[in-house]
């Protein structure tokens, strides 16, 4: 069941909202060769917790999910387990996924950061599925079809060649994490859900530099590309609204389009 959320509930995931872009702006300052990514963990579970917030992610699912954030490295997709241990180093990318619950409302995002000078191939493909991310937001609107979002980001990332994940799908949002509808990164236009104002949903592309197939690890947790490619992440947590799309995840002066 899909459930339509009132202006009050928007603007509490909004608040939630908030507090995840402060984490992904604040994680994105500490990213550089040298830091592992359980030392940005730690920095994303003192923010949230400052912000009076819960990380939506620790102890989720099965087994469950041990970490605030999922620290996902180049040919990691997402899930990332954050350790002491992975230590970024020059020329890798890194998606950080997060989820923060505030006052019983939840709101995700994600972004895949450089670390250091990265190559201008693997640059490209971040940059082309952040631009899928907004081809696929451009057609949220009242009337139209899950599937508009879909297709649109489906061809945006397969004109450039990139494999587009079918496993793992965006989603509803609200007082759960996950919720109806599931958002594919791929799919037809014209079909599916029709979109109503107040949904709130999280689009999140997952696009590779190689094949599309992935694989799941032995912890259950991390997914990562079949051919040991690279692949990038970029979500948000948006509303439906009669005035367009409202994004609920990005802070104040990040680049949104």
């Amino acid at each position: 069941m899909v459930h339509i959320k009132s202006a009050h509930e928007i603007e509490k995931m909004a608040e939630a909202g908030r507090i995840v872009a402060s984490v992904l702006l604040a994680v994105s300052r500490q990213v550089r060769p040298g830091i592992s990514t359980a030392d940005l963990d730690a920095t994303a579970r003192d923010l949230i917790a400052q912000s009076g917030g819960v990380p939506s992610f620790l102890g989720y699912g099965q087994p469950p999910f041990p970490a605030a954030i999922c620290a996902s490295i180049d040919a990691e997709v997402v899930h990332g387990i954050p350790s002491p241990k992975r230590i970024l180093r020059e020329g890798s990318i890194i998606s950080v996924d997060v989820g923060v619950c505030l006052d019983g409302y939840h709101a995700d995002a994600a972004r895949t950061f450089a670390v250091g000078q990265i190559s201008p191939e693997v640059d490209r493909l971040v940059q082309v599925t952040r631009e899928s991310f907004w081809k696929g937001l451009a057609q949220a609107l009242p009337g139209h079809r899950l599937g508009d979002l879909s297709a649109a980001v489906q061809t945006h990332a397969e004109k450039h060649g990139y494999g587009v994940v079918r496993e793992l799908t965006g989603h509803g949002i609200g007082r759960n994490l996950h919720e109806e509808p599931d958002l594919p990164n791929f799919g037809r236009a014209g079909h599916g859900l029709r979109l109503e104002a107040g949904m709130v949903l999280a689009m999140e592309p997952m696009i590779n530099l190689g094949t599309r197939r992935v694989l799941m690890l032995e912890d259950g947790w991390t997914i990562v590309t079949a051919d040991g490619r690279p692949s990038a992440h970029y979500e948000n947590t948006f509303a439906v609204t009669d005035n367009g799309p409202l994004v609920l995840t990005a802070w104040q002066g990040e680049e949104t389009a």
